[in-house]
């Protein structure tokens, strides 16, 4: 059962203004540009079920906002604390089958890191309009998970295998479908990835 990130905590500083808004979008090309309804992971959907507080319509959705420094500073020392602190294994390894989400304990696969790293952002007053599980594909064709950050610079990435905070632009993957901003149960198309690329995770 999952019992917080509280042996996480310890590693961020206290709270403080993470956002100016201003009401500015991101720029053209610093922005995914989302576009259908589409499928939902089978494991966000299971997922769902059993939280289903973290996948209804988010209030207050519109434009991204203006992240303070001190924002930025939150944002990667939880990117770096949750890769430092999970050891990667796959579903197989731990569930003895695949595509289970959950929030990892110990050791967990690429949604699982995404999952708290959100968790964790959000109980630090983040939207969850603004952090948004993505679904992309690896240059090898290996499906993969990453966590979208809406800001008004542009959509960066937190990433598992990679301890920096990346425009989405400035990343190796193929961008197939996130999660909408307006709700956190629904999956919408990537339409200006930099390949088209059929199919996503399942």
């Amino acid at each position: 059962m999952f019992r917080g990130p509280g042996k996480y905590k310890a590693m961020m500083v206290a709270s403080a203004a993470f956002f100016a808004f201003t009401g500015v979008s991101g720029s053209t090309g610093l922005s995914m540009q989302t576009g259908r309804i589409t499928s939902q992971p089978i494991g966000h959907y299971e997922f769902c079920k059993q939280f289903s507080s973290e996948c209804e319509p988010v209030k207050g959705s519109g434009a991204a906002p203006k992240v303070t420094d001190y924002g930025w500073e939150v944002i990667r020392e939880i990117n770096r604390a949750v890769n430092f602190s999970v050891m990667p294994k796959t579903d197989l390894e731990l569930f003895g089958k695949e595509e289970v989400w959950a929030y990892p304990q110990i050791a967990g696969d690429c949604e699982d890191y995404v999952l708290l790293k959100r968790h964790m952002l959000m109980e630090r007053g983040f939207s969850a309009a603004d952090v948004l599980i993505t679904v992309v594909r690896k240059p090898d064709g290996e499906g993969h998970a990453v966590l979208t950050l809406r800001t008004s610079e542009g959509d960066f990435v937190l990433d598992n295998l990679e301890d920096d905070v990346k425009l989405w632009r400035d990343t190796p993957y193929s961008y197939l479908k996130r999660q909408a901003s307006n709700n956190s149960g629904r999956w919408v198309t990537i339409e200006n990835s930099t390949e088209v690329m059929v199919g996503a995770l399942r």
